[in-house]
């Protein structure tokens, strides 16, 4: 209805404000609000939404025509109608509709024209507001579709990165560019790189036998055209148009695929009886489209070529003999090869994403792996239920985590067993002829003066004889901790132990001029073993570490507490063990490359270390660099027993 709209007037002059409100507005239905200043109008607009406004000029503080051009910048949907309350004025009533005024009112009021203009005025509201509306409606189409568009193309991004299978992606490709453009038909053309033509490869609205033969050259066709250049064409014509595709078309879109800076291929729309055309938007939707296809063919090329390396990596891993597992930096099995689950005994099940304790199934794997990064461990023997012993070497490989390389060296253990065996056997029928060797020698001085010259060569017996008994004794000792003899085992505070080692050999440290450093904290918990043997280890190392190390060198020892484990480090400045040594520094009479001339021993010191550290349910191990010195490495696991 044309009255519902309310009328705003702002009159100053009261007499003419009443004849407009009670003579003529009010009489004819309408209702009217008396405004007593501009910034009420905002206030009433907000609240109620359009209405007409009857301004006039008779405020000498305010101008009517800048404060309804401010107002019509505001709201330029607001009626309103310009009443001159003086003398009547054409050019007044020009500027009024300048300034965007629907209509003008002068003295005297007459009821008709006044009626006339504010019908006009509701007339032109209610228009306006009918344009609002349908714009609204139509923009929020627009906007709608865009929507939409948004939302398919995010389903095949998801598509894209869900799927290694390019042809699956291909589809919905084509699908969502004859969706989302309206067109009658779609296809996604690549390049044959042998033959130079393009083949259709997925297609919306074909014949499935001409997309299965459908091949063009790239020369003289849109296509190659497209193709060459790396630009997409967008053609609309409301008469089909033959173009070199074999058919009629009305419109047609025509955009690049293009990967690695090439040009591999076409994504293509096209109507040829609907005289729909394709805009600009259309282009942008059907090109973003063509990118996913370009990233689903990258990634299934990729995909393809890590699929051959794994399988050659795999047929690698598969032929070699020795076991090989790969673990990852969240400590999780990655990969164990045949030879690792035959070694282990492990069942054809999925080890992959599994801890190594409860993958592998083997205790003493399970710790190398578990303490490999905390001490730097590389190597250890891992002793398996039927017996077999296998040699463990754990790599760290940056960003991948660890893999374990495992060799069974049973035969050797065994060879190593018959070996010290018939040493100990030989060793033990040489005590007594030596010892009698040195009685001899001994009694040769006494019971008849000799001369000088047999003085020097009976010295030289005493000396050989005393050094092949120590080396006896060495071999007898290692025989007796290898055989498990030494069982006695208590309660054991390591660092008391290291200072009584220290007792006996501080005085050879100061001879050379070494600077002994001791870092051991107070609250060191103790360990179970045998004291005499612990001693035997510390002493052994802290004595290497002085002969070995040049006068005035550095000797540390510290001792810490790691993972229910108490770690103690020997280290030395001297001049390093050569790395090709290293492996083997713990074997039974060997001596490495670069010994000194003067440094004297029988080769079983480490190995009679190794093996009463192992006899303790611990592990040593050396770190050296040539020119920069070498630490020896000792952990021993912490006791929950108290002492007696």
């Amino acid at each position: 209805m044309l009255n519902s709209q309310p009328i705003l007037l702002l009159i100053s002059d009261q007499k003419a404000r009443a004849q407009l409100e009670a003579q003529i507005l009010a009489p004819a239905g309408f209702s009217v609000t008396n405004l007593s200043s501009a910034g009420e109008i905002a206030a009433h607009v907000q609240e109620n939404g359009m209405s007409v406004l009857i301004l006039d000029n008779g405020r000498p503080d305010q101008d009517v025509f800048e404060l309804a051009a401010h107002l019509l910048k505001a709201y330029p949907a607001l009626a309103m109608i310009f009443f001159n309350n003086g003398e009547h004025s054409e050019s007044l009533a020009i500027k009024a509709v300048r300034t965007g005024f629907t209509d003008y009112l002068y003295l005297p009021l007459q009821e008709e024209r006044v009626l006339k203009a504010v019908r006009r005025a509701v007339q032109r509201n209610q228009k306006l507001n009918e344009w609002a509306r349908l714009q609204a409606k139509r923009d929020t189409k627009v906007l709608l579709k865009r929507v939409s568009g948004l939302e398919t193309l995010q389903k095949i991004g998801q598509t894209v990165m869900s799927s290694l299978e390019p042809e699956r992606v291909f589809a919905a490709v084509v699908d969502a560019a004859v969706e989302l453009t309206g067109a009658e038909e779609g296809s996604l053309m690549l390049l044959d790189s042998a033959s130079g033509e393009l083949y259709m490869h997925a297609a919306r609205n074909f014949q499935e036998d001409f997309v299965r033969t459908f091949r063009i050259p790239t020369k003289d066709t849109l296509f190659g055209r497209v193709l060459r250049d790396g630009k997409p064409i967008l053609i609309n014509d409301q008469q089909p148009k033959k173009i070199k595709t074999a058919y009629l078309v009305r419109a047609l879109m025509y955009v690049p695929i293009t990967l690695h800076g090439q040009t591999i291929g076409v994504l293509g729309v096209d109507n040829r009886q609907n005289s729909h055309s394709f805009s600009e938007y259309d282009l942008a939707l059907v090109s973003a489209l063509a990118e996913y296809a370009a990233i689903a063919i990258n990634n299934a090329r990729f995909y393809s070529a890590t699929e051959i390396e794994r399988e050659k990596l795999e047929t690698i891993l598969t032929g070699i003999k020795d076991g090989v597992i790969v673990i990852d930096q969240n400590r999780q099995v990655v990969l164990v090869n045949p030879t690792a689950r035959q070694a282990l005994n492990l069942q054809e099940e999925i080890l992959a994403g599994k801890p190594p304790v409860r993958a592998l199934q083997n205790q003493d794997l399970a710790n190398l792996i578990d303490h490999s990064e905390l001490v730097n461990l590389r190597r250890g023997e891992i002793h398996l239920e039927d017996g077999r012993v296998l040699n463990a070497q754990v790599t760290p490989i940056p960003e991948v985590g660890l893999v374990v390389t495992m060799q069974d060296i049973t035969h050797l253990k065994k060879l190593d067993s018959i070996k010290t065996d018939f040493v100990n056997t030989v060793s033990h029928d040489l005590r007594s002829p030596l010892t009698a060797i040195l009685g001899y020698a001994e009694l040769i001085s006494k019971i008849a003066p000799i001369t000088p010259k047999q003085s020097e060569f009976l010295a030289r017996i005493q000396t050989s004889v005393q050094s092949i008994t120590a080396l006896i004794n060495d071999l007898l000792d290692l025989g007796r901790i290898e055989a498990g003899f030494d069982i006695g085992k208590e309660v054991v505070a390591l660092p008391t132990i290291v200072h009584y080692s220290l007792d006996g050999i501080e005085a050879l440290a100061a001879q050379k001029g070494h600077r002994l450093s001791v870092n051991i904290p107070a609250e060191i918990p103790p360990v179970r073993g045998n004291p005499v043997r612990l001693q035997q280890v510390l002493t052994n190392l802290i004595h290497n570490a002085i002969q070995y190390t040049p006068p005035g060198g550095e000797i540390k020892i510290s001792m810490r507490t790691e993972s229910d484990q108490v770690i103690t480090e020997i280290s030395d400045n001297g001049p390093g063990i050569p790395p090709a040594d290293q492996p083997y520094v713990f074997d039974k009479f060997y001596r490495v490359s670069n010994q000194p001339s003067s440094a004297t021993g029988t080769g079983l010191g480490l190995a009679i270390v190794k093996s009463i550290v192992e006899d303790h349910k611990g592990r040593v191990w050396v770190d050296s660099a040539l020119g920069q010195g070498t630490t020896f490495t000792v952990i021993l696991p912490i006791t929950k027993e108290t002492q007696v």
